[in-house]
């Protein structure tokens, strides 16, 4: 199981493939009786008429270019060099681009300077969603089997860069064809720094408590972790409880795809992630994650999180889901 943090702070305690994209692997569906949507339902129907198709090997040239950066920890030359080439890409395709700095004291005394990057598209819509995803990567590889090299930090390729370049790659999508409905894309800094919940979810956090409400999103969908090359997305445990409406829109999009054995309806284990804080502050809010990263979990937190683990199917796949959810309304 994936633990995206050792401490639990949050009062959430819980409780066949479509033709445009190949997808690696054969699963199981696992069907159980849950409180979401429900095993069965129609068979795919296809994307909605008019809808941009993704690209996953954008998506993965993406990954790469920003594991190529280095590690993303705030303040190193890699976070600095990401932070500017992503605000580059995002101001070719949205109407706006806001980049908001902020600071955070660890619970060692260190001062990190944080910048979340929102890309608004159809600024003037009042019903608005957003799609968020973690930028920065962890600086310990705090999971790897030697200790020796829990120094080493984290490359991010699917920890990070794959949420951050589904994300990227939606931007030219949802520029040359208007949404239905508002759309930001938001990417947090600050997630993964840790090594305690006290000093992660910082970018999360910040956007939760600072969001105007004339901008405030009606719902979110969070994506983590969205790339490997074995991919299984069953609802992650707090948005099956506190995001429900959320989570049946996103797996009814995958169902529609053709998705649904990589979109399994059975309810896995809780997460403390980027949703928790939106989700305390009034937005439902989803996370899309797979909880296994390799044999045994074995990649996750480790030197191995490179980009030769992940796909472009699988990119190809979530970034394809995520048009479906936007481009048939939200």
């Amino acid at each position: 199981m994936i633990q995206k943090s050792t401490t639990t702070r949050s009062v959430l305690d819980p409780m066949k493939f479509a033709p445009w994209v190949t997808i690696p692997g054969q699963f199981a569906l696992w069907c159980t009786v849950l409180a979401v949507a429900a095993c069965g339902g129609d068979p795919a129907t296809g994307p909605t008429p008019g809808s941009p198709v993704f690209d996953g090997a954008s998506a993965l040239a993406h990954v790469e270019t920003q594991v190529g950066f280095g590690p993303r920890v705030p303040g190193t030359a890699g976070h600095s060099a990401q932070l500017s080439w992503m605000i580059d890409l995002l101001e070719d395709h949205a109407p706006e681009v806001v980049a908001d700095t902020f600071t955070h004291v660890t619970t060692a005394g260190d001062s990190l300077e944080l910048t979340n990057v929102m890309a608004r598209f159809a600024p003037e819509q009042g019903r608005r969603i957003v799609i968020l995803a973690h930028w920065d990567t962890r600086p310990t590889s705090d999971q790897a089997p030697d200790s020796a090299d829990h120094s080493i930090p984290v490359p991010g390729a699917n920890d990070g860069a794959s949420g951050t370049a589904v994300l990227l790659t939606l931007a030219p999508l949802l520029g040359e064809v208007p949404p239905p409905l508002g759309v930001d894309l938001l990417f947090v800094d600050g997630e993964d720094f840790g090594p305690g919940v006290e000093d992660m979810l910082l970018g999360a956090r910040h956007y939760a408590q600072t969001v105007s409400d004339g901008e405030r999103p009606v719902y979110g969908l969070l994506l983590d972790m969205v790339g490997d090359a074995q991919p299984s997305f069953p609802v992650e445990q707090i948005s099956a409880q506190f995001a429900n409406p959320v989570v049946q829109k996103v797996w009814r999009a995958a169902e529609r795809l053709g998705f649904r054995d990589y979109f399994p309806t059975a309810v896995g284990p809780p997460v403390t992630d980027d949703h928790v804080p939106l989700i305390e502050n009034g937005i439902p809010t989803a996370n899309l994650i797979d909880f296994t990263y390799g044999p045994n979990n074995s990649y996750w937190h480790t030197p191995q999180d490179t980009p030769d683990k992940l796909s472009a199917g699988t990119l190809g796949m979530v970034g394809q889901v995520v048009v479906e959810l936007i481009y048939s309304g939200g």
